[in-house]
């Protein structure tokens, strides 16, 4: 069973990145989440560790490229659910703060959203 989530306004979300501006730790996160994408980026960790073998053993280009695509989706699965955390606790939270808040958070999302799409 999930260990509950202690909610911090500043840090409801398991993203990471939330708490002072001084390096922007998050003061609470959901230990499934943080789990879950440890998890996955170690495991991405070690595909990039064989794709280096791959270019450093001379191996054909298009088995690197599919290497480095599975890699890239791989990240974006991570995003993903970083996304869907922040969305679900930090900007509902953000919003329903006030309009200040919720215009921050709107120009947050909006950028997040076009840093994803290039």
């Amino acid at each position: 069973m999930a260990t509950p989530l202690k909610v911090h306004p500043a840090a409801a979300c398991g993203c990471g990145a939330h708490g002072d501006d001084e390096g922007r730790k998050a003061l609470a996160v959901d230990p499934d989440i943080k789990e879950r994408n440890q998890k996955r980026l170690r495991r991405i960790e070690g595909q990039v560790r064989g794709l280096q073998k791959m270019v450093e053993d001379d191996r054909y280009c298009a088995d690197v490229m599919t290497q480095i695509s599975s890699v890239q989706e791989a990240l974006r699965s991570v995003s993903r659910e970083l996304m869907r955390n922040h969305l679900k606790h930090c900007a509902a939270g953000a919003i329903q703060a006030g309009p200040e808040e919720a215009e921050q958070m709107y120009d947050e999302l909006v950028d997040l959203m076009y840093k994803q799409l290039r």
